[in-house]
């Protein structure tokens, strides 16, 4: 039997899940046991599907997620991004219904938020009582006024839906002051798509670009009107946000830079981006609309939430002035307030004049006696039939609090609670963990977040959504793409005849300090990665001929290539296949390969916007090479680090394909300038002591090797290796890229191309005299023995190494530094003038 017929006989039978409230809505299976006209109207294949199937689709989503990168945030760190296989489908009729009410919403929650922020006609009336909207933190003082507010604040919003036992929409949760999950939803339709290729072709389904660039083009239609060429930011609290991956895709689609408050600073009034060398380079680039994923508390540390790094001091003022245009406003949290929904439909009447088609969730506040009286009753009665929340909280804050404590905590302050009906929410089938396990489809609950975006003098709301499973709340949200079929094939995706592009000039990429330093450290840390693993695989190669021809030159030359790695990473095990596993695989350990992945990890999530999304495949392709290492106890040592190097090199041709804007050519320099130190340590380390000529052929061969340089010494010298050939071809060689002498010639190129460089500047000038030194050095000198060592060259390579380590620290601090760490006001020492305390 076929997934879904299975599926659909198990609804039918008498077990049919029951709530508090009833039988839930079954999204596929209808009451009569039959298909809904939505999975009817499907091509026979979504009906044919079996388990097996599933399972090989439910594995290839795991696979394209992991490729993408794409991750939910939790205290615990980044989890993978969810995705089941089932779609949720939605036919026309059903969604145009939804569309009209989802508009109309939206267009009162603008006027709403208007007049609370301007005549506050609806406070003055009684129509929604104010201890509602002044005793909501959301609420946002500073910006209030009597006129002159912006008369649609409101560009983008979105709200959580769920379904009764009737199958009824009822709105759960307005969310208006930085929306979420529409860069998730793009995912999920990008991955489904790929996963049931026949499947999405046929169904007939709204297809979502075109409302992406309607996106587009109202963010950059709401710009001040002075501004003829005008700059869009995504404003983040950066890479530890739990929706950071959401906030990156959406930035990168869009084609605006991702910033987070440290990249933004007022001038005169205005917002400008923060240029390289700042405060002393003054900003050229203003910013006119802020697409904010910054809660507004946070936003200005001067006039809202004191001793704030996530905004930019003297926002709110820029906003006031109108010389800034924040989407949201500042003010819009307040309209993500359960204590407004009972008045809602009273609200509406009043400023549309029109009957409210989207009814919210049942709702009491508590601020009015009878409700107070309805909600203390319903606890009591029964704790578990209705929800207790804070009108700017969360229902899982009180949800562990015993009826009494309960009770205790409303009448504390009842203006502050509200109580609501716990909706059934409708139920579709998921695979999850349980069908991996028992190959069935299981029903689980589920709530409809849809996206609504100003278009022009209209709301649009996206045809389609982000469905989230409700069933465990204890992990990262598992979540359904929302397919929404179309009424015929002639429909136009979206409604969206096109969009009209606005004449804009070309744009010059500006990159904040704080995103080119990423880039930097970005390339440092891919070469630390790519030099390990050679190394790792030139021990493991040694180490599989020792078992072969056990000499004494294969066990010194062995010894001496742990010894390069011992400089680099310390020592933990000393089994030496356990040290090398632990090279390859411990994250906590600094100078592993692991741990140079999760840093560079780190740095380019950061600037996740400016890469392509086959950063991330390359990323999929180490971590399953990692994750297999961890989950056998045969050594695969070489094996593994071959995979992870593939990984690792591959990214080489994605940063080729990039602009050559500054963050270019930081990658590079990172890469050049990180290379010529670990040549410096693996010389080092192996050359400096000479221990006969056979040992030292030996320790040689594996040196070039590891350095990627043997097949140019056979070219170069076509005989046996000796100290001072491999030192000519790594030190001083101007044509072999692993050179000390290559690597910093393009080192010179990728500095002087940054912005901020001279020609005289401070790191130009150390990197003149490093390469000097370089060509003033005399190999025969350096490779001249005493007793068995080479001092000079052993001095030479202490000198160069810690040369590059101060060139390294004399980049951050000219390209990357951004001006002193804001300080909170009152943090600040008396001042005291003419020794008068201020």
């Amino acid at each position: 039997m076929s997934l879904l017929r299975d599926y659909a006989a198990s609804i039918a039978q008498p077990t049919l899940p029951l709530t508090g409230n009833g039988v839930r809505f079954d999204e596929v299976v209808g009451a009569d046991g039959a298909l809904r006209p939505a999975w009817k109207g499907m091509a026979s294949i979504a009906v044919e599907l079996t388990s097996a199937e599933l399972g090989r689709i439910d594995a290839e989503i795991t696979t394209l997620l992991a490729d993408d990168g794409a991750t939910y945030g939790n205290p615990d760190g980044a989890q993978p991004w969810q995705l089941d296989p089932m779609p949720l489908v939605l036919d026309a009729a059903t969604w145009a219904r939804l569309e009209v009410g989802l508009a109309q919403r939206t267009e009162l929650l603008n006027a709403l938020l208007a007049d609370i922020y301007g005549e506050q006609r609806l406070l003055a009336e009684g129509v929604i009582p104010s201890a509602v909207v002044f005793g909501h933190s959301g609420y946002a003082r500073p910006i209030a006024r009597a006129r002159g507010f912006d008369p649609n604040p409101l560009i983008l919003s979105s709200t959580d839906l769920g379904r009764d036992a009737a199958g009824e929409w009822r709105v759960l949760t307005d969310r208006v002051q930085a929306p979420s999950g529409l860069g998730y939803a793009m995912e999920n339709r990008r991955v489904l798509s790929r996963v049931l290729p026949e499947l999405y072709e046929e169904a007939g389904l709204h297809r979502m670009e075109p409302y992406f660039s309607a996106l587009r083009s109202a963010l950059l239609q709401a710009a001040p009107l002075e501004a003829a060429d005008p700059r869009v930011v995504v404003l983040s609290p950066g890479t530890h946000s739990e929706t950071a991956y959401d906030q990156a895709f959406i930035a990168n689609i869009l084609g605006f830079p991702l910033v987070q408050g440290e990249d933004l600073v007022i001038r005169d009034g205005w917002v400008w981006m923060k240029p390289a060398g700042f405060p002393q380079h003054q900003p050229h680039e203003r910013v006119d609309v802020i697409l904010r994923r910054v809660d507004a508390e946070w936003c200005d540390p001067l006039e809202l939430r004191a001793g704030s790094r996530l905004g930019v001091a003297g926002l709110t003022e820029a906003v006031r002035r109108g010389r800034v245009r924040l989407v949201n406003g500042l003010g819009a949290g307040v309209l993500e307030n359960p204590g407004l929904m009972p008045f809602m439909p009273a609200v509406c009447e009043r400023l549309l004049g029109e009957q409210l088609r989207l009814p919210s969730v049942a709702t009491t506040w508590c601020g009015d006696p009878e409700g107070l009286a309805e909600v203390l009753a319903a606890v009591k009665a029964d704790p578990t039939g209705c929800i207790v929340r804070q009108i700017d909280g969360r229902a899982a804050d009180l949800s562990e609090l015993d009826p009494t404590e309960l009770r205790d905590r409303i009448m504390s302050a009842p203006h502050r609670f509200v109580g609501q009906e716990r909706l059934p929410l409708s139920q579709a089938p998921s695979w999850g963990d349980a069908g991996r396990k028992s190959g069935r489809a299981n029903p689980s609950p589920l709530v409809l977040r849809a996206f609504i975006v100003r278009d022009g003098a209209i709301y649009r709301p996206l045809v389609g959504g982000l469905a989230t499973l409700v069933d465990d709340r204890n992990s990262a949200p598992r979540t359904k793409d929302v397919w929404v079929l179309k009424n015929g094939p002639g429909d136009l995706d979206q409604g969206i005849l096109e969009v009209t592009p606005l004449s804009l000039g070309r744009a010059v990429p500006v990159l904040p300090p704080r995103a080119v330093e990423d880039m930097f450290w970005s390339g440092r840390y891919t070469e630390r990665a790519e030099d390990l693993l050679r190394l790792v695989i030139t021990a493991s190669t040694h180490a599989e001929q020792l078992d072969y021809t056990s000499t004494r030159e294969s066990g010194l030359a062995l010894r001496a290539l742990i010894g390069v790695q011992q400089r680099l990473c310390g020592t933990r095990w000393l089994d030496t296949d356990l040290e090398q596993r632990s090279l390859l695989v411990d994250a906590d350990r600094p100078g592993s390969a692991a741990h140079s992945l999760q840093r560079m990890r780190d740095a380019l999530e950061g600037v996740r916007d400016q890469l392509s999304v086959d950063t991330w495949r390359a990323f999929g392709s180490t971590d399953r090479a990692m994750q297999a290492l961890r989950g056998t106890r045969r050594p695969q040592l070489a094996e593994s680090a071959s995979r992870m190097l593939g990984g690792i090199l591959s990214l080489q041709g994605v940063t080729a394909n990039m602009i050559r804007d500054d963050g270019w050519h930081a990658i590079e320099a990172g890469r050049y300038l990180e290379r010529s130190l670990q040549v410096c340590t693996l010389l080092a380390a192996t050359t400096t002591v000479s221990l006969g000529s056979g040992v030292d052929r030996a320790v040689l061969g594996g040196v070039l090797m590891a350095a990627e340089s043997s097949v140019t010494h056979r070219r170069r010298f076509r005989g046996s290796a000796r100290t001072s050939d491999v030192l000519d071809l790594l030190l001083l060689d101007p044509d072999n890229p692993r050179s000390i002498a290559f690597s910093l010639a393009r080192l010179r190129f990728h500095l002087s191309n940054l912005t901020g460089s001279t020609g005289s500047t401070r790191p130009e000038r150390l990197l003149e005299h490093l390469e000097d030194a370089l060509q003033s050095a005399d190999i025969a000198a350096l490779t001249a023995p005493v007793d068995g060592h080479r001092p000079k060259l052993e001095e030479f390579l202490t000198e160069t190494h810690g040369q590059l380590h101060r060139l390294g620290d004399a980049i951050v601090h000219l390209h990357f530094a951004a001006g002193p760490v804001p300080q909170p006001i009152s943090s600040l020492s008396l001042t005291e003038v003419a020794g008068v305390s201020l």
